[in-house]
């Protein structure tokens, strides 16, 4: 990294959170403005310009100023920037914060394409979702890499499933007001809203019973329990958890 720093700026890019174009100039000017800073020019540059567009589908908005883009398309045009000179590791922070649903799909598919043609993408989220998509996952506390792996193999550790637990989903009615009377039940260690259910680690002692009863006396009956692994979000919370329970 010392002695090449030249040669490793070839071979790497970088996507900030921020978006750092320039937003007076339009998609196009961004575009081979870049490609010039990297020292493309004539038909090179032509080439890689028209290769970018195909790949981002920008086309609509080449005369548009980035400024007047919406975040999904600023965050396409920042990503065919940062590819202009055919990095083979690209760097991504955060890419797809303050984006909408639709366009954070769309990115994640743009990503799934560089990775199909040997791009490496090193991808720092606070969306456990986005890990999971992810070959390899890293967590950081504190400035310190507490643990790196795959994420099936982050979720099997000792510190994510304690001995003589196990988790469960329940899924009612009223799952915010069923939480509260499930977290004072002896034997629940951890309970979460994740969406129309929550998420439980209880003692494996508990019978599921105890659950149904308690929520019957909030008059809930219809009520669904499964056994589930794991998520990636779990393992990040008790990790977290081991290390002092900041992040």
């Amino acid at each position: 990294m010392a002695r090449e720093t030249d040669k490793i700026k070839g071979t790497i890019g970088y996507m900030s959170q921020k978006f750092s174009l320039y937003d007076e100039l339009t998609v196009d000017e961004n575009l081979l403005f870049y490609g010039r800073l990297y020292g493309l020019r004539g038909d090179a540059l032509k080439k890689r310009r028209e290769e970018l567009i195909a790949l981002t589908h920008l086309e609509p908005y080449l005369e548009r100023r980035a400024a007047l883009l919406s975040g999904g398309w600023r965050q396409r045009l920042a990503m065919a920037c940062a590819l202009v000179h055919k990095p083979i590791v690209l760097f991504l922070d955060e890419p797809t914060a303050g984006i909408d649903p639709v366009a954070r799909r769309e990115l994640w598919d743009l990503l799934f394409e560089l990775s199909s043609n040997g791009v490496t993408l090193f991808v720092t989220t606070h969306y456990m979702d986005e890990a999971e998509r992810c070959s390899h996952v890293g967590y950081i506390d504190m400035s310190k890499l507490i643990v790196c792996g795959a994420p099936d193999d982050l979720k099997q550790l000792p510190e994510v499933n304690p001995p003589g637990t196990k988790r469960l989903d329940v899924t009612c009615d009223h799952v915010t007001i069923a939480l509260q009377t499930v977290r004072k039940l002896p034997g629940i260690r951890n309970a979460t809203v994740f969406g129309q259910s929550m998420h439980l680690l209880v003692e494996a002692r508990l019978p599921e019973q105890a659950i149904r009863d308690a929520l019957a006396s909030l008059g809930i009956h219809e009520i669904d329990i499964r056994h589930i692994a794991p998520s990636l979000e779990d393992a990040f919370v008790a990790l977290t958890a081991r290390n002092g329970g900041q992040n």
